[in-house]
C-alpha cells in the first residue's frame, strides 16, 4: 500500500538512533563531533618561564547567542578543578590566588584566551577553557609547561626523612616545588641519575636511573624506577624539586666563612644566602660555573659545574656538586649569595 513503511525500512532508520541513545545512557565514549563553537588549539602545550607573561589560547569559531567562558586549572593528583576566571564576553571576574594575575586577552570579539602575568612555579599544569551556553557545554584543554631544572633534595638529618607534605614544604623552602612525573622524566633524558627515591607532586615515589647498577635497583633497563603511590602521611622518602629561571642573580663570595659569617657577607652586599633552588637555576639558565664550595641557606655546601675538569668534583658530567652539611661553625667555605 502506498505511503506505508515496511518493518525492515523502519528498523533501518530507528536502530542507529537506538544504539546512539543506549551508548550515551551508559556513558560510552561514542565518537563526538568536536566543539561546535570553540576552535581546537593548534598547540596543546604552551611553554613559558617563571616571571614571564604567557597566553593560553582559546578562540570561538562563532559566538553563540548567549554564553559564558570559564577558565579553570586541573589540580594534579586531585579530582578537582580550581576556578580562575569567568567572563560573559564583556565583563570578567577572577578567582583564587591566580585570578589576580589572570585576565582575558580580548584581541578580537571571538577571543577568550587567558593571559597570566608573572608566571610562578605553581602555575604549571593543565588548564581548561569551557564554553557554557546553556545547551551543550564545550571545552578545550591546554598544558602550561615551564622550562626548568629538577634537583633531588634531602635534609641534614639524612635520606628518607620526608613524608609527602614535608617534602612539598621542603621544596618550597628551597625556591622550588615538588616535581611532576613529566618534569622528572625530562630531567632523566637530560642526564639526571639518582639512586634515592623521592616524592613527586602526584603523590608517587620514583627515582631516575641512567646506568643500572647493584646499589641502584639492580640490573635492568635505564629509566624511571617506581615505588608507585605511597601513603602521604606515613611513608618517608627524599624529594624531587623543580625550579625555573630566576629574576635575580647568584654570585660567589670567596673566603673561609662559618654559616653565620656567610649570612653577614651576603647582607653586606645587599643580598641573601642563596637557596638550593637558586643555585640550580643559576647553573641551568645562567651557566654559573664555580669550582669552590659555598654555603647555602639550608646549611649545605655546594658548587655548580658547567664544564667538568680535573680537581673539580671528579665527575665527568655537568651538575651541582655537594659537600653535604658541614658543621655550621666550620670556617672553611665561601658563600653563594642571591640578589633580586
Amino acid at each position: 500500500m502506498q505511503g506505508r513503511i515496511s518493518l525492515p525500512t523502519l528498523c533501518h532508520f530507528l536502530l542507529p538512533w537506538a544504539f546512539t541513545t543506549f551508548h550515551r545512557a551508559l556513558g560510552d565514549s561514542a565518537p563526538h563531533p568536536g566543539p561546535h563553537y570553540l576552535l581546537p588549539p593548534i598547540h596543546e602545550v604552551v611553554h613559558s618561564r617563571r616571571g614571564a607573561t604567557t597566553t593560553l589560547p582559546c578562540v570561538l569559531g562563532a559566538p553563540p547567542p548567549s554564553y559564558k567562558v570559564r577558565w579553570s586549572k586541573v589540580e594534579p593528583g586531585e579530582l578537582q578543578e580550581t576556578p580562575i576566571l569567568i567572563t560573559n564576553g564583556l565583563h570578567a571576574r577572577g578567582y583564587g590566588p591566580l585570578g589576580g594575575r589572570a585576565r582575558m586577552r580580548r584581541g578580537h570579539r571571538l577571543d577568550a584566551s587567558l593571559v597570566i602575568a608573572g608566571v610562578r612555579l605553581e602555575d604549571e599544569g593543565r588548564y581548561r577553557c569551557e564554553l557554557i551556553n546553556g545547551i551543550e557545554d564545550e571545552s578545550v584543554a591546554l598544558t602550561l609547561r615551564l622550562e626548568g631544572v629538577v634537583f633531588p633534595y634531602q635534609p641534614s638529618r639524612g635520606r628518607y626523612q620526608f613524608n609527602y607534605y614535608e617534602a612539598k614544604q621542603a621544596c618550597e623552602e628551597q625556591d622550588g616545588r615538588l616535581a611532576t612525573y613529566a618534569q622528572l622524566y625530562q630531567a632523566w633524558t637530560e642526564g639526571l641519575d639518582w639512586c634515592n627515591a623521592g616524592w613527586l607532586l602526584e603523590g608517587s615515589v620514583r627515582y631516575p636511573v641512567l646506568t643500572a647498577r647493584a646499589p641502584c635497583g639492580g640490573p635492568g633497563r635505564p629509566g624511571i624506577r617506581s615505588y608507585g603511590p605511597r601513603d602521604r602521611k606515613r611513608d618517608r622518602y627524599d624529594a624531587f624539586c623543580f625550579t625555573s629561571e630566576l629574576s635575580g642573580q647568584v654570585f660567589f663570595v670567596p673566603g673561609r666563612l662559618t654559616l653565620s659569617e656567610a649570612h653577614a657577607a651576603c647582607r653586606r652586599r645587599g643580598a641573601m644566602v642563596a637557596k638550593v633552588g637558586h643555585l640550580y637555576a643559576a647553573w641551568k639558565f645562567s651557566g654559573l660555573d664555580q669550582c669552590d664550595g659555598g654555603w647555602l641557606a639550608d646549611g649545605s655546601v655546594r658548587f655548580p659545574i658547567t664544564t667538568p675538569r680535573p680537581r673539580c668534583g671528579g665527575l665527568p658530567d655537568p651538575g651541582v656538586r655537594s659537600f653535604g652539611f658541614p658543621r655550621p661553625q666550620q670556617a672553611a667555605y665561601g658563600t653563594y649569595c642571591y640578589s633580586e
